[in-house]
């Protein structure tokens, strides 16, 4: 397994810059675009669904920041243990957010098949923020991305089941290329962070892919939910 910084960042500033910019962008897109349609219905299943690219807003926000940190002054004086350190709370809230905004994907379609829901979203909370701040202090970053892994592929296997039972494809929920798409999308992130040696020009056509399913994903979510 390669260190936590490889695996988290691992690449060039301007590429992740851009990378992160298009993601924020699409993000805050589609969380606006839906805000409408959320108020009119106040469907609890919009809410989670917008919820979750805010979070992904907040993810690829601190993410470019901690590529700005180790572009300036190096991972290692980044993350500094014996004292406070900006480099250690940005990259715990990266890796906190990110888990989330998947969390929240999951959470908007099942949330009515889940009974006591109350204490459903704050248990979370604390779960992934000790996971986070248990991946940081060990320096074990395949703790997170297990957990990502783990509600992607309930998030999979829940839809497919759901659209299994349709009669037709005409039939199927038009959000379902959506959260396909963002399936797609984080394996796309998972070989680029988890693959060692990964050739520049590959990790250039990945983001390049990633990004282009982002704007598919944004134009899909625009025209199902409505924009304003």
């Amino acid at each position: 397994m390669p260190p936590i910084e490889q695996i988290l960042f691992p690449n060039t500033f301007g590429m992740e810059l851009t990378y992160s910019f298009v993601i924020i962008f699409c993000s805050l897109m589609i969380y606006f675009s839906t805000k409408k349609m959320y108020d009119i219905s106040k469907h609890d299943g919009i809410k989670y669904f917008r919820e979750s690219f805010v979070f992904f807003a907040v993810a690829y926000f601190f993410k470019s920041f901690i590529d700005f940190l180790l572009l300036i002054f190096g991972f290692h004086e980044v993350l500094e243990f014996d004292s406070f350190s900006i480099g250690i709370v940005t990259l715990f809230i990266f890796m906190y957010a990110s888990t989330m905004a998947i969390f929240y994907l999951f959470y908007s379609v099942v949330w009515k098949n889940l009974k006591d829901r109350k204490f459903i979203i704050p248990v979370v909370h604390i779960v992934v923020l000790v996971i986070s701040a248990v991946s940081i202090l060990t320096r074990y970053v395949a703790l997170l991305l297990l957990l990502q892994i783990f509600i992607f592929i309930l998030i999979t296997v829940y839809n497919y089941v759901l659209n299994k039972k349709l009669k037709s494809k005409k039939n199927m929920g038009p959000l379902y290329t959506v959260y396909f798409s963002l399936f797609a999308f984080w394996i796309l992130n998972l070989v680029d962070l988890l693959v060692e040696g990964f050739d520049p020009i590959l990790e250039l056509l990945v983001s390049m892919v990633s990004i282009g399913i982002f704007l598919v994903i944004s134009y899909k979510v625009m025209r199902s939910l409505g924009p304003d």
